[in-house]
């Protein structure tokens, strides 16, 4: 503190001095700082860090963008006008069948190409019926190219057990799907697609089981080749879906509206897929920042009431320096130094609590199953702008006391 204090010049050794023969009050409002700063810090880091472990474990399983063919629809009955000619309009909607992405060998370049585009792969899908012995469960068909959708969810970090491979005649199995029907890696699953006597089928050897990251979705999940997919859903060489992932996942809902408007398809960005969790977030951020500023209102008035009182106690120091030669400007500047140095004291001491509360936390609070819940860190720009916001918030609260202290009347303040 001597050596900022020798920094400031004569304002800086004033302030310190002050500061220093008010050691009960200075530790107090350096202490409650220091509070401030680590419960914004330690709940910024602990939001942040719920909201990263919940995006990576609802986007690890999905894409951020998907492009799909336009829905079908019926053209409704309509008699030529004329007088007293009525119009047929209700119709019933179509059952929707899978179809393919026209064009789409042609669209996939186009959109690998684009800015902040990260990875694409062609997709098809379709629901079916998963059998082995008389065991049966509705499946969800995926046909992928291994090595494309591997860069959309990372598909081989997932695998728990075998080895991810998707030749010919192959597939990989969510991990429930497998304890429900008693498969194993090496055993064979039959899928089925169509109902009654219009039927398909194919008999795939499971290379690999996987985990999702979501129950529902290990239950159901049977990843095929691309080509076996196409096969069995009747759109030789198609496409029902592209999966796009992009360099920034917030970027999404506008790349998906920019897509929608240049071609003539159906695109879903994951925060439309996902309305309720994005309210959530944004509800978490906007409690965040509420916390945030509360809790610097509080400090502000912390250290505003200590300086007042300061002012007060040392009315008669005042008029002296005012009497000695001090300016107006060089009082106010004593102040204003005084809430810095408390600001940037406490701030620091704030980040080291915050970071001990961290450390706690992820050493400490476990889950079910014995691992930590997620992890959490004070990144150095995060604690950086705290800790410059509390001493910004330490040199605005002292304003209102340091022009207090400069407008003084030396004489008054010598026989106060």
């Amino acid at each position: 503190m001597s050596a900022m204090a020798a920094w400031f010049g004569f304002e800086g050794r004033v302030a310190v001095r002050f500061l220093r023969e008010g050691r009960f009050q200075t530790l107090l409002i350096i202490v409650g700082v220091a509070a401030g700063v680590a419960v914004v810090a330690y709940i910024s880091a602990l939001i942040s860090g719920l909201q990263t472990n919940t995006l990576n474990k609802t986007l690890g399983a999905q894409a951020h963008i998907t492009v799909k063919p336009l829905d079908d629809t019926v053209a409704s009955a309509r008699l030529p006008d004329g007088p007293g000619v009525q119009a047929l309009v209700q119709t019933q909607p179509r059952s929707q069948r899978p179809r393919s992405i026209a064009n789409w060998q042609q669209l996939l370049p186009a959109l690998e190409a684009m800015p902040g585009v990260a990875a694409v792969s062609p997709m098809v899908s379709a629901a079916g019926l998963g059998l082995r012995g008389d065991g049966s469960r509705a499946v969800a068909l995926m046909g992928v190219e291994l090595d494309r959708y591997d860069r959309i969810v990372q598909l081989r970090s997932k695998v728990v057990a075998g080895q991810a491979r998707l030749g010919p005649g192959e597939a990989m199995i969510g991990r429930e799907l497998a304890d429900d029907l008693g498969l194993t890696v090496g055993d064979r699953i039959n899928v089925v697609l169509g109902s009654g006597g219009n039927t398909v089928s194919e008999s795939l050897r499971v290379t690999a089981l996987v985990d999702l990251g979501v129950r529902d979705l290990n239950r159901r999940t049977v990843f095929l080749p691309l080509r076996s997919a196409q096969s069995l859903v009747g759109l030789p060489g198609g496409a029902t879906s592209l999966d796009i992932t992009l360099d920034d996942v917030w970027t999404a809902k506008e790349l998906a509206q920019q897509l929608a408007r240049r071609w003539p398809y159906k695109v879903e960005s994951w925060q439309e897929a996902n309305a309720q969790l994005v309210s959530a977030l944004n509800a978490q951020s906007v409690s965040t920042t509420l916390i945030r500023s509360v809790v610097m209102i509080v400090v502000v008035l912390g250290i505003a009431s200590v300086l007042v009182v300061s002012v007060v106690q040392k009315k008669r120091e005042i008029g002296i320096l005012r009497a000695m030669g001090a300016t107006q400007g060089q009082v106010l500047r004593i102040f204003l130094l005084q809430g810095a140095l408390v600001g940037a004291l406490g701030s620091m001491l704030g980040v080291l609590l915050a970071s001990g509360l961290i450390w706690a936390f992820t050493s400490f609070v476990r889950g079910s199953d014995g691992l930590p819940l997620f992890s959490i860190s004070l990144q150095p720009l995060l604690a950086l702008q705290i800790a410059a916001l509390a001493t910004l918030c330490g040199v605005l609260a002292a304003v209102a006391p340091a022009r207090r202290a400069a407008a003084l009347d030396p004489a008054q303040a010598i026989r106060a």
